[in-house]
């Protein structure tokens, strides 16, 4: 064969090759998962233990109900007291010490001190305080481990939510699903180990991007998916027109053998990777409609999670399938719920978005508890940071705002691993300074990973000279939290 036929069979390949990847939805399918573990990328001595845990897990599977926007912690966990008797008062220069603030209030002349419109009342074994927004969280509070310590150096939201997830605050860096795809593997070789939820709560608030649940620098397998509500929860996953199931194995088998001949000549990993993909979208065909259906469930089960779990992608439907696909172990569920940033008209909105997230969160909880599989499973509930002490904008009895708070903000988890009714770290009388028991965005990272299994300083993949991981240079194992 001359230069010009070898050439020519090259570009007939190429063209192949982009016509079978437009007609199996390339964007769609590049996020789904292989269960085989092909830990491509670099040689298994630079990435020490992939694919199995480094020690006995207490977690097998993890669902994160993100609050997107930043849920005030003053108005639904950390109750300041302090904060009603010095009810328009200054925010005392001593507290504040300086710290920076956003555009959005570092203008205003005063800082007047604005108390929560809603009343607290303990609760539990450990009698924690909870905000009367959230009665259905009340009743599972002896199941909640609190942090009311978190802190982060982020002050807007998108750094913000970009650190939580990936563990930095500039884009590029692998997501925490994928970082534990890539460690652990799957369990289900007919559905991906890491699966995105979207959900909103009122319009107009901080957008979500891809980003958030990227593969970064690691192989294309690991990257979230996202699974939508309607007749199609995962873009051209279906066949099209007049192509059966039999034409579409077919199809699957001679592309195989392409990329196999290719891969001898190029030796990239994301050939197998692609390919990994293609068949797992061919399993998903099948498996993602018969997980999706929640025709069959019962009618105590939606009365558990509220009116709304029959409304397809509301966040309480998104929580009845996030527990249909943790019983098919899938091992990372991430939930995102927008609606949370609240910098005027607060005390109206967050009554409102409260009410979205109470009952079908705590539902959740309930629903995996009496099946048993909240004995393996973490649930984790929280936002990018908190919200601060003094109101923005005008302050009455009756309205207010506040703005973005990274120095103290409160999150809870509940299930497999962690300490149940226990109240971890503690804000001073303003809610505004960590006093007690910090923790960093990365220690929280890091004590997730090893409740499942995985040495936070050991799970790295060298990327452009660097080895990488999840929580940087950064994060301890907050023990204290462990069962």
């Amino acid at each position: 064969m001359d230069i010009q036929d070898q050439l020519h069979d090259q570009l007939s390949r190429r063209t192949f090759l982009g016509q079978a990847s437009a007609g199996l939805g390339t964007i769609a399918l590049a996020s789904l998962l292989n269960p085989t573990n092909l830990f491509g990328g670099t040689s298994p001595s630079e990435n020490p233990v992939v694919g199995k845990p480094h020690f006995p897990p207490k977690v097998k599977r993890v669902i994160y109900l993100f609050q997107s926007g930043a849920p005030s912690q003053l108005e639904l966990f950390d109750y300041k007291p302090k904060l009603e008797t010095m009810w328009g008062q200054d925010l005392p220069e001593s507290v504040r010490n300086g710290q920076r603030l956003t555009g959005m209030s570092a203008g205003q002349s005063r800082f007047p001190l604005a108390a929560s419109k809603y009343k607290f009342a303990q609760y539990g074994p450990s009698q924690m305080w909870l905000s009367e927004l959230l009665p259905h969280t009340a009743r599972i509070a002896g199941d909640l481990t609190f942090i009311r310590s978190l802190h982060t150096e982020a002050i807007n939201h998108d750094p913000a939510v970009t650190f939580f997830q990936t563990g930095s605050q500039q884009a590029g860096r692998p997501s925490i699903g994928s970082w534990i795809s890539y460690g652990l593997g799957s369990d289900n070789q007919n559905l991906p180990a890491f699966v995105v939820l979207l959900s909103k709560g009122r319009n107009g608030d901080q957008p979500l991007y891809a980003k958030l649940w990227s593969n970064g620098f690691l192989p294309s397998v690991h990257q979230g998916v996202v699974f939508r509500s309607g007749p199609d929860p995962v873009y051209y996953l279906n066949n099209p027109p007049g192509v059966d199931k039999t034409s579409r194995r077919r199809m699957l088998d001679y592309l195989t053998k392409l990329h196999q001949e290719q891969y001898k000549h190029v030796l990239d990993p994301e050939i197998n990777n692609r390919m990994a993909q293609y068949e797992m979208a061919y399993r998903m065909q099948t498996s993602v409609p018969e997980t999706l259906d929640i025709s069959k469930e019962p009618d105590y089960i939606f009365d558990m999670y509220g009116p709304d779990s029959r409304k397809p992608g509301t966040f309480a439907a998104n929580c009845l399938l996030a527990r249909k696909l943790i019983e098919k172990d899938v091992k990372f569920v991430q939930l995102y719920h927008q609606g949370w940033d609240q910098h005027g008209n607060l005390p109206t909105d967050i009554k409102t978005q409260a009410k979205s997230v109470d009952q079908p969160s705590a539902a959740l909880i309930m629903d995996l508890k009496q099946r048993g599989l909240l004995d393996d499973t973490l649930v984790i509930w929280g936002g990018e940071f908190g919200r601060g002490a003094y109101s923005q904008g005008k302050l009455t009895r009756d309205n207010y705002g506040r703005d973005h708070h990274p120095r103290a903000f409160s999150v809870w988890m509940a299930g497999a691993g962690v300490k149940k009714g226990m109240v971890y770290g503690e804000t001073d009388d303003f809610g505004y300074n960590v006093i007690k028991e910090p923790v960093h965005v990365h220690d929280f990272q890091a004590t997730i990973l090893h409740l499942l299994g995985i040495d936070h300083e050991k799970l790295t993949f060298k990327s452009q000279g660097r080895r990488y991981r999840l929580t940087d240079v950064h994060g301890k194992v907050i023990k204290p939290l462990l069962a």
